[in-house]
């Protein structure tokens, strides 16, 4: 059994760079139970062994797919968007006002919730924004996370998570079990699949503020030290960037540390070579 798990290890690593302690390999059962009910697979082993006879980039994926993380919710962890209300965005504002454009990049975006609450909050405080060019991008890794987070669509217990009850009303639609966003928010954002450690990322500009929280709690610092070095060639100089509460820079020659609000951001270093 443990080889089977050191070989599932292995093809997660491959395609999601998450590195899985074998500590966390009781995570196997539960995550891949379905996966495993939808291939009409009996067990681990089983699985497996269809890996190592016939290759199967599919199933591999959606091995991996399910083994990553995708805890979420709105507003998680209010300080960075208390921050980006009350300091950074009307900054930013200041300083774009000629071009009247914003671009935000919530990576590892999951269902979607950290890009909307984004677009809520610039809807809700900053009204002089709605004739301006904004954009949010989400990427994922899983292409489930991407289709959830398209549909911006919603159970009563997910929109219950850090939502107060007039922006639900304000910002969704009730129907039936589910809250759905309406179109003054959805049209603020666009999903798709990415892999952040498959550089250079095809954007077409550089972003003004990038979510990258609690995405490389599990990756080597091989693969840190590349998504933050994308981060820094995708980010406006001026522009900042959120981490997870207990992430840093793996690099720190690329990022100036800011404490402020209760939480850090970085700011990106001009480097010589630029």
């Amino acid at each position: 059994m443990q080889a089977d798990f050191n070989y599932l290890r292995e093809v997660v690593n491959s395609l999601s760079h998450n590195v899985l302690d074998p500590s966390r390999d009781y995570l196997f059962e539960t995550r891949l139970a379905r996966l495993l009910r939808n291939h009409e697979i009996s067990h681990i082993g089983e699985l497996v062994e269809r890996l190592r006879e016939r290759r199967d980039a599919t199933l591999e994926r959606a091995v991996a797919e399910a083994m990553t993380i995708n805890e979420t919710s709105f507003f998680r962890d209010g300080r960075p968007f208390e921050l980006l209300r009350t300091k950074l965005l009307p900054s930013l504002i200041e300083r774009r006002v000629k071009t009247r454009k914003l671009r935000f990049w919530s990576a590892a975006c999951s269902t979607g919730q950290e890009a909307y609450s984004v677009g809520m909050l610039m809807r809700e405080y900053f009204p002089l924004l709605a004739t301006w060019d904004i954009r949010i991008e989400g990427t994922d890794f899983a292409e489930e996370m991407v289709a959830r987070a398209s549909a911006g669509r919603y159970h009563r217990i997910e929109i219950n998570r850090g939502l107060p009850a007039r922006w639900i009303v304000r910002f969704f639609e009730h129907e039936g079990e589910e809250w759905a966003a309406k179109p003054e928010l959805r049209q603020m954002c666009s999903f798709r699949q990415a892999d952040l450690c498959q550089t250079p990322l095809s954007f077409g500009e550089r972003f003004d503020v990038i979510f990258l929280r609690n995405v490389m709690l599990y990756f080597s610092n091989e693969s840190r030290r590349k998504v933050l070095a994308e981060a820094h060639r995708l980010l406006a100089p001026d522009g900042v960037l959120f981490l997870g509460s207990s992430e840093q820079p793996a690099d720190m020659a690329l990022w100036n540390p800011v404490l402020a609000g209760g939480t850090c951001h970085y700011t990106p270093k001009v480097l010589c070579n630029n």
